[in-house]
């Protein structure tokens, strides 16, 4: 069986694959990359911190509630027909707020919200598509990791190319790229033969969708802490970042975030795993809670660097296996549903964590807005140690639903019968 670089390859060959997951990188730039452009957006308006927090904040609750309802619509009326109108509507948001700026605090609040409450549900809609693109579990599996890790590429990339354009142009023109790239993105996904076919599975009708399950519900609140955590280190850094360099240094230290991720993705995929998917995650999330502390030191440049690099190494990890955990407690019918429910509470909790480290950072300074992000890990592990009996019940053991168009192809093998799922490693026992 392939492993690591070779399995990721030899996913990359199946038709299809490697264009959507392009694609939805691309498409997922503007929702990537909001927190830190919309806070170097409002700083070089003369905004505060506290206003960057909360026009980030804003988009973070709109696209909250945004994500699950075009997810459920995804899974009712298809992939094309919710995607692209949504990623349009989306971008002309964020170029309300590049074009009016800050100085009608009702205009700009009611762009960014405008613009979160609109992104497409890509992430989740591509995880719907992997089982029709692909076949066995087993790659399936597998492409979840490689899904983690390419998120981190993009995630390294990402402020990056926001600092950039920045430096090089203005933060309005940043917004206005990242959000241009985004349309083309979810463009090129919606277009493709496995997104115009994909039907989602037959669904039991409830108000509640996906939040009827016990495990899924503990999960999102363990990544709601999560989400916390990072949010926080994105004024965090900002503010570390004046007075030693500005957006340079705020961009290297969440590539280096990021590449801390990216290492542990790819570790984390090349590997086998045996055991209960929901064990394993509960000692991921105690690493990265972990890695998260030491951010309060705030040292010089290049050990906060470091320390970030380390901060960031169970982050992929953690996604990775927080996918299989959704596709085990979601109900049927609701795959995109339940993927999107993930990234709201991610996108709540990153939010919130924008929102609590602005004032944090303004009256106690910057290694407090860093502690923000370790109590949020601490918080994450707390709840999955608390709800280890409705994680231990999954509603399905089958693998991932989805249409598979073609009645000759695989169906999804049911890896889980055995002690072995290929693509997840062996040795993280709690």
């Amino acid at each position: 069986m392939a492993t690591g670089a070779g399995g990721y390859a030899d996913i990359l060959k199946a038709p299809h694959a490697a264009r959507l997951l392009a694609g939805t990188l691309v498409g997922r730039l503007p929702n990537a990359t909001a927190p830190v452009a919309i806070v170097l957006f409002t700083r070089a308006e003369g905004g505060s911190y506290s206003l960057a927090g909360g026009l980030a904040a804003a988009y973070g609750i709109a696209n909250a509630v945004g994500q699950p309802l075009l997810g459920r619509a995804v899974d009712l009326r298809g992939q094309p027909r919710v995607q692209l109108p949504a990623a349009v509507v989306s971008a002309l948001g964020m170029v309300l707020l590049a074009y009016a700026g800050t100085g009608s605090l009702l205009l700009a609040y009611a762009a960014v919200a405008v613009a979160g409450l609109f992104t497409p549900p890509l992430e989740g809609g591509l995880r719907a598509l992997w089982p029709s693109v692909l076949g066995r579990q087993d790659r399936v599996h597998r492409a979840y990791a490689m899904d983690a890790v390419a998120q981190e590429i993009m995630f390294t990339l990402g402020p990056l190319l926001v600092t950039l354009l920045v430096s090089l142009w203005s933060a309005g023109a940043a917004l206005l790229v990242i959000n241009v790239l985004g349309v083309l993105g979810a463009l090129s996904v919606v277009v493709s033969e496995p997104s115009r076919v994909w039907r989602s599975a037959p669904r039991e009708a409830h108000w509640l969708g996906a939040l009827r399950s016990p495990g899924l519900l503990a999960l999102l609140g363990a990544f709601f802490f999560v989400g916390l955590a990072l949010g926080s280190i994105t004024v965090a850094a900002v503010a570390y970042a004046d007075g030693r360099g500005g957006e340079a240094v705020y961009g290297w230290l969440m590539a280096a975030l990021g590449l801390g991720a990216l290492v542990g993705g790819v570790f984390y995929g090349a590997r086998v795993w045996t055991g209960a998917p929901e064990r394993r995650l509960r000692v991921l999330v105690a690493l990265l809670a972990l890695g998260y502390l030491p951010l309060a030191l705030t040292p010089g440049t290049a050990a906060m660097a470091a320390l970030c690099a380390v901060a960031g190494v169970f982050l992929a990890p953690a996604i990775a296996c927080a996918f299989i955990v959704v596709d085990r407690h979601a109900p049927r019918g609701t795959v995109t549903e339940a993927f999107s429910w993930l990234v709201t509470t991610f996108g709540v909790g990153a939010a919130a964590g924008t929102a609590v480290a602005g004032p944090v950072v303004e009256l106690g300074g910057t290694a407090r807005g860093f502690a923000v992000a370790g109590a949020g890990g601490i918080a994450a592990l707390l709840v999955l140690t608390a709800t280890r009996r409705a994680l231990s019940v999954p509603v399905r053991t089958t693998g991932i639903e989805g249409s598979v168009t073609d009645p000759q192809a695989a169906p999804a093998e049911n890896d889980r019968n055995g002690v072995t799922e290929p693509g997840f490693s062996s040795g993280l026992e709690a």
